[in-house]
């Protein structure tokens, strides 16, 4: 029996009211009455944009982050130097996919081979450049160490119940600018706000106690320019970097232009009564992205890393797609055989986004990685020199043997 739409209007508002009754604390969330979905399927050929796929820093970055735990390694010793068999099977761990003694051959500017006092084994140090960097690195994390210490504490109160396991913590210390050895003492290196806890499954954790209100980047920037004044239910645009030839269809512009009116919900606010499936739901979750990346060194990660943080951070299943959905914010690389996505607007208005004080270190590194490809160019044109002689000399030797000359006995 098929009932009538004014029988099936009454018994829709009916059942509303039923779950109204039974979770009163709905009615009095301020995001109850805009919790409307007008989902648009937003589906866009993906368009390549060589600004964003030659960004130095994000394109080497995979290879530098091997390079550095490496580097470690090997300033972190007494001596200054290490055996290979120290590191050789550790490649797995420092994300180096050949041998490891092979590897560390390619960068002739940063490490240094020579032969063992025993058993004639390689052993590597640092090139007196890298050691150079490596110095101005540890003055910028005890200068910086109140920064990295907020951005982690930002990072962490952006999750369900500002706690996230350390093993999360860890995988994401490369894009948080952390000392691979910083979580090892987190009684020496963290403040008081921060507090080890064991969560589900036996997994040690690290929680934030704040009542410090914390404000996202898209709000600051919004302040000042007098668009936003910090209140409940506010709308708050998102700035859009069109990449040149990225045409949205009237539909989706349509869309995206009632999207911008949506209130602006903090990724440090809670968002437990957001319906999942509403439009606000997810301009949160755009602005918890935006606000992530805003906190990351290059502004950018993989996107397979991101993932990760689903459970933690009460990201819907299908976190990916806000990518896709918002190609005017997001930018999705597809360099190093992996898919990287990148803050447009970290890169279009560079003052928007405070920069990262470890980025100018990771920016020398990458100019020492490029003094290796001059330094393994020119030892192929010696060799190549070396071969040649050799050649001339062993064609003279022919020459004069045909001539009849004696060749003396050896």
């Amino acid at each position: 029996m098929f009932l009538n739409k004014a029988a099936s209007k009454i018994l829709q508002k009916s059942r509303q009211k039923s779950l109204l009754s039974l979770f009163p604390h709905i009615q009095n969330s301020p995001y109850t009455f805009f919790q409307k979905s007008g989902y648009v399927d937003v589906y866009m050929k993906w368009k390549k944009d060589s600004y964003y796929d030659s960004i130095e820093h994000i394109l080497k970055s995979i290879e530098l982050k091997s390079i550095i735990s490496l580097k470690n390694c090997i300033a972190q010793d007494p001596n200054g130097c290490i055996p290979i068999s120290a590191v050789s099977k550790r490649g797995l761990e420092m994300g180096v996919s050949m041998k490891v003694a092979r590897f560390l051959r390619l960068y002739p500017s940063i490490f240094e081979e020579f032969t063992g006092p025993e058993y004639n084994h390689p052993w590597f140090r640092l090139t007196p450049e890298a050691v150079e960097i490596d110095a101005e690195e540890k003055r910028v994390y005890q200068n910086c160490r109140d920064d990295l210490i907020c951005r982690l504490k930002k990072f962490i109160l952006m999750s369900k119940n500002s706690v996230l396991p350390l093993k999360i913590i860890q995988g994401m210390q490369w894009y948080l600018g952390i000392p691979d050895d910083f979580l090892q003492k987190p009684e020496v290196n963290l403040d008081g706000s921060f507090k080890l806890v064991k969560m589900e499954d036996g997994l040690e954790g690290l929680a934030v106690e704040s009542e410090e209100n914390f404000m996202s980047v898209m709000q600051k920037n919004a302040i000042k320019r007098g668009v936003y004044s910090g209140g409940t239910m506010e709308p708050l645009e998102f700035p859009l970097f069109p990449s040149k030839g990225l045409r949205l269809r009237r539909k989706i512009e349509n869309w995206l232009n009632e999207f911008q009116k949506l209130p602006y919900v903090s990724p440090y606010e809670d968002f437990s009564n957001l319906d999942p499936n509403s439009d606000i739901a997810e301009k949160r979750l755009v602005g918890f992205l935006h606000e992530m990346l805003s906190l990351f060194v290059e502004h950018s990660a993989e996107r397979k890393k991101l993932l990760c943080l689903k459970k933690f951070m009460g990201l819907p299943q299908k976190v990916h797609k806000a990518f896709e959905r918002h190609p005017h914010m997001f930018y999705l690389s597809l360099k190093n055989k992996t898919c990287t996505a990148i803050l447009k607007e970290a890169y279009c208005d560079k003052s928007s986004i405070e920069r990262h004080p470890i980025l100018r270190i990771r920016r020398k590194y990458i100019n020492l990685m490029k003094g290796s490809e001059v330094i393994l160019k020119n030892r192929r044109f010696c060799n190549h020199l070396v071969q040649r002689e050799n050649l001339v000399l062993d064609l003279d030797l022919d020459a004069a043997d045909e001539d009849g000359k004696e060749i003396p006995k050896c």
